[in-house]
């Protein structure tokens, strides 16, 4: 069983550092799809996280790998493109 078995909707995601990135919407393939409030600039859709920086599920919490700085740098959009603006 992979730690994204254990992911469930509602559950908090934070970094490794412990700060708070968002709330599980639902588990869609090797991807985390976030709720879309705390957005942010990019609000009103869904954002996605790889699950392959999931470190560990402990309680109602998903810990990642990455710290909650560098881990919104590894948010996708829903066809998988990433956030970061290449052009900057």
């Amino acid at each position: 069983m992979s730690n994204l078995d254990l992911v469930k909707e509602n559950m908090e995601i934070i970094g490794a550092d412990g700060a708070h990135l968002g709330t599980v919407k639902a588990v869609e393939g090797d991807r985390i799809k976030l709720t879309k409030t705390g957005s942010g600039a990019h609000g009103g859709h869904y954002h996605y996280l790889s699950g392959g920086l999931v470190a560990e599920v402990e309680g109602n919490k998903v810990r990642l790998s990455a710290t909650g700085a560098n881990a919104v740098l590894f948010e996708e959009e829903r066809d998988g493109e990433s956030l970061i603006d290449e052009k900057d």
